[in-house]
């Protein structure tokens, strides 16, 4: 497993590489940078969206859990810049309850890149994952220029 941080106007982010795939973005710093091809790759991205110069990642994700968390991050990876939906939207397109999808919305290991930010509760602004919770997530929001959420 290799590392970066990165840092950004969303918190310091650490990149994970494994065997030539991105499996994790979290919040925080690591002292080991193992900076390799993809991770800078991964970096380059990460800044171009934090500079508002990049609304879609294209790098090589590996998603660890059952077939319907990656079906869920599927989901997401669907929501185009700018935009939001909901729990029971993605719910309905993949037959199950809009719990389910929650539950597997905060377990996505991959945030921003994979924008989990942008699935809403059907009443408007719900929690987040990531580091600074619903605060990252209107951040986020707000950059891509998101309406229609409720805080």
């Amino acid at each position: 497993m290799k590392t970066c941080t990165i840092p950004s106007t969303f918190g310091d982010l650490i990149l994970v590489e494994e065997d030539s795939y991105i499996t994790a973005l979290r919040w925080g710093r690591n002292a080991d940078n193992d900076m390799t091809d993809l991770l800078e790759e991964g970096r380059r991205q990460l800044l171009a969206y934090a500079a508002g110069a990049l609304q879609k990642f294209d790098l090589p994700l590996r998603i660890a859990g059952t077939d319907f968390q990656r079906a869920v991050c599927a989901a997401m990876s669907e929501i185009p810049f700018g935009e939001t939906c909901t729990y029971g939207d993605i719910g309905k397109r993949l037959g199950v309850p809009a719990q389910a999808v929650g539950q597997a919305c905060g377990g996505n290991p991959v945030p921003i890149i994979i924008p989990c930010h942008r699935v809403m509760g059907a009443k408007g602004l719900t929690g987040f994952s990531g580091a600074g919770g619903v605060e990252t997530k209107v951040a986020l929001l707000r950059h891509e220029g998101a309406g229609g959420f409720l805080i």
